[in-house]
């Protein structure tokens, strides 16, 4: 089986990878080829390397998409994204990564099985940014999708078309609605949402962070060992349970920044809490406030997705996974 992750070095992508480096069965079948691709050059694990083939490129330049899917990979995972933050900020760029990238891909599926039966399953990394306010209490599924950034109509345009294409054969899709994943490992990126893993990452590791925000904000969450549970499971998935609704709201917790706050100082002790410092900041402020705060994700749910229940166990699934099990208290 040939496995191709587009958006390799990013926080998912290499988490992702090194999950399918450590567990041989990850896929259901033996992995005899891996493709991993960004537009840095992503890391392979050691398991893997002798099958693997990494390419640094730009999805959206000419050619790209068609000198990925020349191999015919089985399975394509679509990461591939600037966040929220940049695109808002560079609407260009925004539309050229986010969206034009993303129909390359596709085309160059459809051209290469016109040159003979080609079906992939690909897995898609969309949002809960599609839905915009006003909102009811809880978001289904087939709540409308009117996204208040450039970002969520980014990944609303490609929820679409993954439907439509998928509906015409070209290939075995399923978009992936995430939760804002928290906490993010390394350091802060351009998402307007990076604020809800900082106030947890930089306390845990004894530094300040920033709170733009109010905190009873409320918001939508899962760790990243979640969402790359999410994926693997949506490769391997029967999708006629699925049927002709490809997009999937991904299972989360609903939770407020005070909620967060309290988790810490029930992990780490107040000393970590008291490295939290105010400082509102109005555009960001702006953006939350158009956010989707909390989903009924029984159909996920149903066909098999898992995310925490806890933001007690989201910060302690960060401490076993990048803090080697262990932390300081206050």
């Amino acid at each position: 089986m040939h496995v191709l992750v587009i958006g390799a070095a990013g926080m998912v992508g290499r988490k992702l990878v090194e999950r399918l480096g450590a567990q041989e069965d990850a896929l259901g079948r033996p992995i005899t080829r891996l493709s991993l691709v960004d537009v840095v050059e992503p890391s392979v694990p050691d398991s893997l390397a002798e099958r693997t083939k990494v390419t640094a490129l730009d999805l959206s330049a000419p050619g790209s998409a068609e000198r990925l899917i020349a191999d015919r990979p089985d399975i394509i995972f679509h990461l591939a994204a600037i966040v929220s933050g940049e695109a808002e900020a560079d609407f260009e760029k925004g539309y050229r990564v986010n969206l034009d990238g993303t129909c390359a891909l596709f085309e160059a599926i459809r051209h290469e099985g016109a040159r003979g039966p080609y079906r992939p399953r690909l897995v898609f990394a969309s949002s809960i940014a599609v839905f915009g306010a006003p909102f009811p209490n809880k978001i289904g599924d087939t709540f409308f999708t009117t996204p208040l950034t450039s970002y969520g109509t980014q990944k609303a345009i490609t929820e679409l078309l993954l439907a439509d294409y998928t509906r015409r054969g070209f290939f075995d899709g399923v978009g992936l609605r995430l939760p804002t994943i928290c906490i993010r490992p390394g350091k802060p990126n351009k998402a307007a949402s990076g604020f809800f893993s900082n106030i947890l990452r930089e306390p845990l590791a004894g530094q300040e962070a920033v709170l733009p925000v109010d905190e009873d904000v409320r918001h939508w969450f899962a760790s990243p060992r979640a969402a790359v549970g999410f994926f693997l499971h949506a490769a391997k998935i029967d999708t006629d349970e699925i049927g002709p609704r490809r997009n999937l709201t991904m299972p989360g917790l609903s939770a407020l920044v005070g909620e967060e706050i309290e988790a810490l100082r029930r992990v780490a002790g107040e000393k970590a809490v008291r490295l939290i410092r105010r400082e509102p900041d109005p555009a960001i402020r702006a953006i939350v406030a158009g956010w989707a705060t909390d989903f009924d994700a029984r159909r996920a749910e149903a066909l098999g997705f898992a995310a925490e229940k806890s933001f007690d166990d989201i910060i302690r699934i960060h401490i076993e996974d990048e803090l080697g099990g262990t932390i300081g208290h206050g």
